[in-house]
């Protein structure tokens, strides 16, 4: 299973009420986010936060990337590192598909396995929680 890159904080996990959960192919959780935008791990500490305006940033509050509200997946740098579309499909930086998410939370890798599952996240949570979970961008 591929990981992630862009340290797009969102290795979350650790229950809050009002949280989005993340969860693997098993089942098992792996993260939440919470309904302000705060990221936590397995064991309660915050790892991250994503703002409304889509900037991502690491648990000291240092910018990371940034999720554009047409998709655009970008590092601390502004390049370009993916796109989440309107409809699920994942691509990297060179529009390759690498992965979906469904209507249901299901995200699947390009071969159609499911690899996890986001439930009730926005897109610009659920692009942030697929890349940095799911995916390795470089």
């Amino acid at each position: 299973m591929k990981r992630q890159i862009l340290v797009l904080i969102l290795i979350f996990c650790g229950f809050t009420l009002f949280a989005q959960q993340v969860q693997n192919s098993n089942y098992n959780t792996v993260g939440y986010i919470k309904e302000n935008g705060t990221i936590q791990n397995q064991n309660y500490n915050t790892i991250g936060y994503i703002k409304d305006n889509g900037t991502v940033q690491n648990q000291n509050y240092n910018t990371i990337g940034y999720i554009k509200d047409n998709g655009t997946i970008q590092n601390q740098n502004y390049n370009t590192i993916g796109y989440i579309k309107d409809n699920g499909t994942i691509q990297n930086q060179n529009y390759n598909t690498i992965g979906y998410i469904k209507d249901d939370g299901t995200i699947q890798n390009q071969n159609y396995n499911t690899i996890g599952y986001v439930k009730n996240i926005n897109k610009k949570w659920a692009a942030a929680a697929v890349f940095f979970f799911f995916f390795k961008l470089n």
